[in-house]
């Protein structure tokens, strides 16, 4: 598919779209049906007195309800809306071992009963004197705990069983995943390097290890590991990882790196400026602190950020034809055609950075539509110029359930991903609205912690989707009336 010709085009046009959408609200598209068989499309309906009463273009027409077998209503169409940034990331991959450990499997049953961990086990199993036994009931309960998406209790069983058979390097390999998963990546690498030295014909450790080379930016390295891993065994999601890395280290082997406190920037010297490139790194630190500030949150590594030109950016990406830039670890940001950098493009990268944020918060486990829907709301974007064509397909009952917006926005077409990100914002502006961004920080946390989206919301708004689901209709009728 065609890239655009550059983000100042891109941003021209969602302009024009802003305009257009505050001044035409776009109309339901009925069709009459009529019982000899005929049909007439019409922008909008009603019946009164005995009579289908229909506009067409702006003229109104009446026909008798006699005449009249039924009428179909469509969704309403809801315009593209000023979407500059788009997070298209899955979290890092589950690349959790699938070789066997050599432990003791009869405490499995010991350790975890009844849904929960038992603790008394474990103590009995490291009082045994024997180091198996201590490690086998610390790795149940650590399995344990990330079956349940509790990241941080199972890195602390894995931890603790590493202590007692500190030489195991499927044991390190459990940990890196947890650690990759949580995002700390520098604890990531050290963990992976110690359990590649142990197993170095291990496909699963070297796997992990490649995944931990590329979440911090070393790509020669991790195209290495995945290499030797593939030899031992073929792997789907390891080859795909690979041909991402060629990707990127094929089209970034010219690249200028430069760093600031938190960032490494990539850019193509000759298509950016150092100039630009040092107002991006001062734009992107300003931020930063502030979403330190608005977040309370620190992230743990430092962050990459790479520049491209619009072929280079789909190349890379391999991303729909209507995004502006993605966070998948990394901010990519197609920037062919910028001289400095615009209250736009400030706008995209807080937008991306955010989503770093919101990662750290919740372990890579946040909904699609809610980290959306944060992004956004830190820019700031606002539903003004298209807020009431949304109300609108809330009445019509046409929205996307958020619960089906709870993946990657990648495989939505152009119209699908324009009402996921209103709805995200949508959401995100009536939850700070109604209970203050507090409470959407407690959320976050909660999902970070292992609870899935709905049972946090239940915790501190008492209510789930379908109850989230009227609010925001209600919200949405009344702060954007016909």
């Amino acid at each position: 598919m065609p890239p655009r010709a550059s983000v100042k085009i891109c941003l021209v046009r969602v302009s024009i779209l802003v305009i257009v959408a505050a001044f035409a609200v776009p109309l339901v598209a009925d069709t009459i049906v009529l019982k000899n068989g005929k049909r007439i499309h019409a922008d909008t309906t009603h019946t009164q007195n005995g009579q289908v009463q229909y506009e067409v273009g702006g003229n109104s027409y009446a026909i008798p309800s006699s005449i009249v077998d039924h009428v179909e209503t469509a969704a309403p169409q809801l315009p593209v809306p000023p979407i500059s940034a788009d997070h298209l990331a899955a979290p890092p991959p589950e690349l959790t071992p699938i070789a066997p450990l050599p432990l003791p499997s009869e405490l499995g049953a010991k350790v975890v009963h009844d849904g929960e961990v038992d603790r008394n086990a474990i103590l009995a199993a490291e009082a045994s004197g024997r180091a198996d036994y201590a490690a086998a009931a610390n790795f149940f309960a650590g399995r344990f705990e990330q079956q349940m998406g509790h990241r941080e209790q199972a890195l602390s069983f894995y931890q603790r069983a590493s202590s007692f058979l500190p030489d195991n390097a499927p044991l390190l390999d459990h940990q890196a995943a947890i650690l990759i998963q949580l995002g700390r990546t520098n604890a990531a690498l050290d963990v992976a390097k110690r359990a590649v030295s142990l197993a170095e014909n291990s496909a699963d450790t070297l796997a992990l290890a490649g995944y931990a080379y590329f979440a911090a930016d070393r790509n020669r390295d991790a195209i290495r590991m995945w290499k030797r891993s593939l030899a031992i065994r073929p792997d789907a999601t390891v080859q795909s990882l690979l041909a991402k890395a060629e990707r990127e280290q094929s089209v970034e082997a010219g690249f200028v790196e430069t760093e600031s406190g938190h960032f490494t920037l990539r850019f193509e010297g000759s298509q950016t400026s150092a100039t630009l490139g040092k107002a991006i790194l001062q734009t992107l630190e300003s931020h930063y602190n502030d979403l330190v500030r608005q977040l309370d949150i620190i992230p743990h590594a430092s962050i990459a950020v790479i520049l491209y030109t619009n072929r280079a950016y789909f190349d890379v990406t391999q991303s729909p034809s209507w995004t502006g830039a993605i966070n998948d670890g990394k901010i990519r940001i197609p920037i062919e055609g910028i001289t400095s950098v615009t209250p736009e493009l400030s706008r995209v990268l807080r937008h991306e950075l955010t989503h770093s944020f919101v990662n750290e918060i919740t372990g890579g486990r946040c909904p699609q539509w809610l980290n959306e829907g944060v992004a956004e709301a830190m820019e700031p974007r606002s539903l003004d110029g298209y807020g009431h064509q949304l109300s609108l397909l809330y009445q019509s009952g046409h929205e996307i359930p958020l619960n089906q917006l709870e993946s990657s926005f990648m495989g939505l077409n152009s119209q699908q991903a324009s009402v996921a990100y209103a709805e995200s914002l949508a959401t995100v502006q009536y939850l700070a609205h109604t209970y203050g961004m507090e409470d959407v920080r407690q959320i976050l946390d909660l999902i970070g912690h292992g609870s899935s989206p709905e049972a946090a919301m239940r915790t501190v708004i008492h209510s789930g989707y379908a109850g989230l689901r009227q609010e925001v209709a209600d919200y949405l009728k009344q702060t954007y009336p016909n």
